[in-house]
């Protein structure tokens, strides 16, 4: 077959002439696909699409990176890292992504802070601090840091209004007879409560088993003890008669060294 193997590009070919000599009775799922979509004629692979030009140390390249695509990065990437790095708990709050063409941030006007249907969150950071930073006008020789600060600052006080406004309205609907239920807080107190109750019986029930396992050691010492047999008469008896034949340690001790006791 030398380098190249064109039996791929031969598969619906063979396929056919066995179905028309009745090799098979019928032809496989994948026969009208590959029909309607035949594999690639061309042998040699493509370059990817170069999105950005790319800084070569030397005169080669190495072939595990040739047919490597490029990565894809925007302004914006940068700006998301450093925000909800500072802000993580705001990737938490709900957020819509439905949208109309994938544009819909570009209609908004960013030169001001809120803007009626315009939702406060994250995303809003980051595109007015890119407008403050391309508005060379209004805001010269801004730096980085300090448009971020002023966009930070923005949304602060548009966060600050809003929470007010939310607090103002429970309080008012309250005062006319409204009731709202527990709050998230009180919510997780309660479940918090519940887990510690459950914890307090487990650590009753171990301390009580570990008591009753140190007293049964004690008393089992105790048991053993009051448990050996009582010397009976007749064993008694016995002990006395030997105790008559066995003389003293003393006496022994004299017939072995021979001595006489002084004053004998």
């Amino acid at each position: 077959m030398g380098q190249y193997d064109f039996r791929p590009l031969r598969v619906h070919r063979t396929a056919s002439q066995l179905f028309a000599a009745e090799r098979y009775k019928s032809t496989p799922p994948w026969h009208e696909v590959i029909g309607t979509v035949p594999p690639a004629q061309a042998l040699v692979r493509p370059l990817p699409l170069q999105h950005q030009e790319t800084k070569r140390a030397g005169r080669t390249r190495k072939r595990s990176k040739l047919f490597q695509p490029q990565r894809i990065s925007y302004e914006e990437d940068k700006l998301r890292k450093e925000f909800f790095g500072d802000h993580p708990w705001e990737l938490a709050r709900p957020q819509t992504v439905l949208e109309v063409d994938g544009k819909d941030a570009q209609r908004y006007d960013w030169s001001q802070a809120s803007e009626p249907g315009r939702p406060v969150t994250g995303e809003s950071v980051i595109q007015r601090q890119i407008h403050i930073l391309n508005d060379k006008q209004n805001h010269p020789n801004i730096s980085h840091a300090g448009a971020y600060d002023l966009a930070r600052k923005e949304f602060y006080a548009k966060r600050l209004q809003e929470d007010v406004e939310r607090q103002v309205a429970k309080e008012e609907a309250m005062a006319t007879g409204a009731y709202f239920g527990k709050t998230m807080l009180q919510i997780g107190m309660e479940l918090e409560d519940k887990v510690f109750e459950r914890w307090k019986q487990w650590a009753t029930k171990k301390a009580s088993e570990q008591e009753q396992q140190r007293a049964a050691m004690y008393t089992g010492m105790e048991n053993e003890s009051a448990g050996q047999p009582e010397e009976s008469s007749e064993t008694r008896a016995a002990l006395a008669n030997l105790e008559g034949l066995i003389p003293p340690i003393e006496a022994q001790g004299k017939e072995v060294d021979g001595s006489v006791p002084a004053g004998q």
